[in-house]
């Protein structure tokens, strides 16, 4: 697993470890140790997917006091994802 610091503080980009054959791919997704080995310790509660089509817009709406940690996955195509 790779993981990048970003400018804003507490937004990372994660790539996890992939691994291809003829069938497919298996890709470990979260695994709580090995983020936590990472310095990623966020209690982990929820997780939500949705697919979207081209040029859709989607928003994570302000938070604030009880703010959630994200975790955004791409399985297909691309997204533009903002963070503020």
């Amino acid at each position: 697993m790779k993981v990048q610091t970003t400018a804003i503080e507490g937004v990372l980009i994660i790539e996890p470890q992939v691994f291809r054959d003829k069938r497919g791919f298996f890709a470990e997704i979260f695994h709580e140790k090995k983020y936590s080995a990472k310095g990623i310790r966020k209690e982990f509660v929820q997780d939500n997917m949705s697919t979207s089509v081209k040029q859709t817009l989607r928003g994570l709406h302000f938070q604030y006091p009880n703010a959630q940690a994200k975790l955004v996955q791409v399985f297909q195509g691309e997204i533009f994802d903002v963070a503020v």
